[in-house]
């Protein structure tokens, strides 16, 4: 049970220090005289434009980006995440730095069908066309990709200008990753006395003897650190992962019976090797434990079990780190001391439980569990009529209940701030069909088009969205509101994804639950904090009591910034920043990239965070490794 008080944020409130959003108003409309008959056309004609404007031509940046327009980029005009509005920002960061911009060049990618430039609905409704291009990027320092959004200015006689430029770097020059036509060859041939083959090679490796040292040293072996030792495996970087737990997947395989993943296995991919064409949508925790194991092996990553960190020190001079780990190996332990460069925290976007210490009489209770929700394994056999009283009303307090009342307790939900409701099939259906779908592109494209929208102009364009998915989840909504259950519907109205960015938390995908509160089945008490906890009770501010035979407090879990303070200590967690929630341009603050101690790093989210940004938080370490970046330098 944690000890420290921590006070649990409201639903809608973001992070502490989290930005909100700047508003967005879309383009104006203008009545198109004809649809364009050669979208290809168009988007050529821009990029000649900017083209332009990159070789030093003189051009006039108002013809090709709205005065409202934004560039998302990622790592092609320098070395971190910006969102820059407007196109006087814009020009500035073509024209306005003594090393100029470094890209270089922007082409169509006519690569397949998807890719090529097309006319298509900016807006949810498709009041707003324009024109889609994918682009292939060229910087000084590597290649990658983009995607352009081009829409006619009303105020600008129709000119086609753009409302949204995304550019991300994928690969470097002469360090692209060793797959494909890159892949190794697996021997080499020829006569070599004494040589190791593979499996030896891979003890060796596997087990940091001899020589091997890792660059980098990632703690967690979740989808944060398999995905981003992966990326890292492929650049030729030494990586070692560390996790306490027995087996890799244990973090998923050790929660709640019951748990089965919310999002669908189309949005959850991991890089390199997707799940396979007969995998289940929802993924049961079970599976994809199972799945962790096989990607591990199947990608050769070192990963050592049963593993702590116990002690660290960073030399600011010599730019590494010292730790001592612990691990329990073939039943015996070991000590080990390894001096990476780079330190990896992937222990989940979430740092440590909430939990409310702070509430009277926690010790005095005398029921037969009192727990936070990481520690929930299930409902006790042969229980039935006992009562069970879940605090928190999201994703997993849900799935609790669920379990709870599926074991034939009596289940009441303490909600204490409103909740974002969303039917799982409503919302694959609006927000995700044709990107993240069976019948979408491949998962890299996908990614583009997701990743491609800045997160203000996403949270905006998602109001419809959410408000559509409002409008077929109506039965479910007023069952709900019936039962005196209280529903919000994101920041300013923007939905689940915008909530998940604002806060990590505060909505719940039902799966089933939210009809069985609608039905009166699991109860609900709304809007009053507890006051005390007694031997068999729990007593609330308006003086009400609720019998209690179990306690579960699914109260979500701090900054992972609070986990870092117990792992590295006060000196290390004082140092870098808060994670989660917003920059001043809209852009994810601290995660995937530089937290504000050299040579170390967080890395979380869910799956589709973690296979996305991977590559960018490997690119970076490679960048540093080679010199091209300085980690004081943006």
């Amino acid at each position: 049970m944690a000890t420290a008080m921590v006070e649990i944020p409201p639903s809608n409130h973001g992070i502490p220090g989290s930005k909100m959003l700047q508003h967005v108003d879309l383009p104006e409309i203008t009545s198109m005289q004809a649809e364009p008959t050669d979208p290809q056309a168009v988007a050529s004609a821009w990029l000649e434009g900017f083209n332009h404007l990159l070789t030093g031509h003189d051009q006039n940046i108002k013809a090709l980006f709205l005065d409202a327009s934004y560039w998302r980029d990622l790592l092609c005009t320098t070395w971190n995440f910006h969102t820059y509005y407007g196109s006087s920002k814009i020009m500035s960061v073509l024209k306005g730095s003594d090393q100029k911009c470094r890209v270089q060049l922007l082409d169509l990618d006519l690569s397949s069908d998807i890719k090529k430039p097309t006319l298509c609905p900016i807006d949810f409704h498709g009041s707003l066309q324009g024109v889609q291009a994918f682009l292939k990027v060229e910087t000084k320092l590597g290649r990658g990709r983009g995607l352009v959004k081009l829409v006619q200015d009303a105020r600008d006689g129709g000119k086609w200008k753009a409302f949204i430029l995304f550019t991300t770097l994928e690969q470097l020059e002469g360090h692209e990753e060793s797959i494909n036509a890159r892949r190794p060859t697996g021997v080499d041939h020829g006569s070599h006395p004494g040589r190791l083959n593979w499996q030896e090679r891979r003890i060796v490796e596997a087990n940091c003897e001899g020589s091997y040292e890792p660059t980098v040293l990632i703690i967690g072996a979740g989808q944060g650190g398999l995905t981003i030792a992966a990326r890292l495996k492929q650049l030729n970087i030494a990586t070692l992962i560390i996790d306490r737990n027995e087996r890799i997947g244990d973090n998923w395989r050790n929660r709640y019976h019951q748990l089965v993943l919310h999002d669908s296995v189309w949005y959850d991919h991991m890089p390199y090797l997707n799940f396979p064409p007969n995998w289940p949508i929802f993924t049961p925790k079970d599976k994809l434990a199972e799945w962790f194991e096989t990607y591990a092996k199947a990608l050769e990553l070192n990963v050592w079990t049963k593993t702590s960190l116990t002690s660290s020190t960073w030399d600011e001079g010599e730019r590494r780190w010292t730790l001592t780990v612990k691990r329990q190996s073939n039943g015996r332990e070991e000590t080990r001391t390894l001096h990476p460069r780079h330190v990896i925290q992937a222990t989940g976007h979430s740092g440590e439980p909430y939990f409310p210490s702070h509430i009277k009489g926690l010790d005095s209770f005398k029921g037969d569990r009192l727990v936070h929700s990481s520690q929930f394994t299930g409902p006790q056999p042969n229980t039935q009529g006992k009562k069970a009283v879940i605090v928190g009303c999201c994703n997993s307090g849900h799935d609790i209940a669920q379990d709870y009342y599926e074991h034939d307790y009596e289940v009441t939900m303490v909600q204490r701030s409103s909740t974002l409701v969303v039917s799982c099939e409503n919302l694959i259906d609006v927000d995700m069909k044709g990107v993240y779908s069976e019948s979408g592109p491949p998962i890299e494209d996908a990614d583009i088009l997701s990743m491609s929208t800045p997160n203000a102009v996403g949270a905006r364009l998602k109001v419809d969205n959410t408000k559509e998915i409002n409008r077929r989840d109506a039965p479910l909504l007023r069952g709900l509101q019936g039962a005196g259950f209280a529903l919000d519907n994101g920041p300013e109205g923007a939905g689940l994804f915008a909530k998940y960015l604002h806060r990590g938390g505060g909505y719940y995908i039902d799966v089933g639950a939210s009809q069985l509160i609608a039905e009166g089945k699991i109860k609900i008490k709304q809007g009053q904090e507890i006051e005390r906890v007694n031997a068999h009770s729990l007593t609330f501010a308006d003086g009400s009591e609720l019998e209690a035979d179990e306690i579960v407090f699914a109260t979500g879990y701090q900054n992972m910034r609070e986990t870092a303070r117990k792992i590295f200590g006060d000196e290390l967690a004082d140092r870098v920043k808060d994670v989660w929630g917003f920059d001043d341009e809209g852009e994810t603050r601290t995660m995937w990239r530089r937290t504000g101690h050299p040579g170390f790093w967080f890395f979380g989210g869910n799956l589709a965070l973690c296979r996305f940004y991977s590559r960018l938080l490997a690119l970076q370490i490679k960048a540093l490794e080679l010199g091209l970046m300085k980690y004081e330098i943006d």
